[in-house]
């Protein structure tokens, strides 16, 4: 499973506005296989986004396809569920760098917490959109069909939500700024038509 870190090392580079972690924490929790990948990853950053894509998404399907391997029982792809999607994406949360603080967490809701705290590091909520995003393309094109797709099963769209949700509380983070609404407009009331001057109706 050495792979693994590779595919969310390289996903979270991609979502540094939403994983801003605290460096402390990444030394004793990071292995050299990560800091290496991490170096790498950062250089490529000059590459055409199109190829970068289609580079990350061969190495995210190539990773799932070894986790379904080492799975105990060991899983085909036709008999892959929107549940052992679920368990994938808990399995990574141990390769994570996002804090997310507890509720009984005094810097619970602070994005930019001013001291360290022994909260645990999980999968950013970006990362993961994005790397279910990611496998969910490569599912079709590798053959399978889209109403068996199980990286769009419900229970995973579920998930992500609460994932979102979560973090969002626990660090402080709104996830929807893209989304602005638009203040509503007002409707200005017709002006009332006055008599032109000197045509006054008078009252008798």
């Amino acid at each position: 499973m050495d792979s693994i870190p590779e595919l969310m090392e390289s996903s979270n580079s991609e979502n540094t506005s939403m994983s801003t972690d605290t460096s402390t924490n990444n030394n004793s929790n990071n292995n050299n296989s990560l800091v290496l990948v991490g170096s790498s990853s950062s250089s490529s950053v000059s590459a055409p986004s199109s190829s970068r894509y289609e580079n990350q998404k061969r190495r995210d399907w190539n990773t799932f396809g070894q986790y379904l391997k080492n799975h105990r029982p060991p899983l085909s792809l036709s008999r892959c569920s929107g549940a052992h999607v679920l368990e994938f994406l808990r399995y990574l949360d141990q390769f994570g760098k996002t804090k997310v603080h507890t509720p009984i967490c005094p810097f619970f809701g602070h994005p930019n917490p001013p001291a360290p705290c022994p909260c645990p590091l999980r999968q950013a909520w970006g990362s993961l959109d994005a790397l279910i995003g990611r496998l969910r393309a490569a599912f079709e094109e590798n053959g399978g069909k889209p109403e068996a797709n199980p990286f769009g099963a419900r229970a995973v769209r579920l998930y992500l939500r609460e994932v979102r949700d979560l973090q969002s509380k626990a660090r402080g983070i709104s996830y929807e700024k893209k989304k602005r609404k638009r203040p509503p407009q007002q409707l200005t009331p017709p002006v009332p038509q006055l008599p032109p001057p000197g045509h006054a109706t008078h009252h008798q």
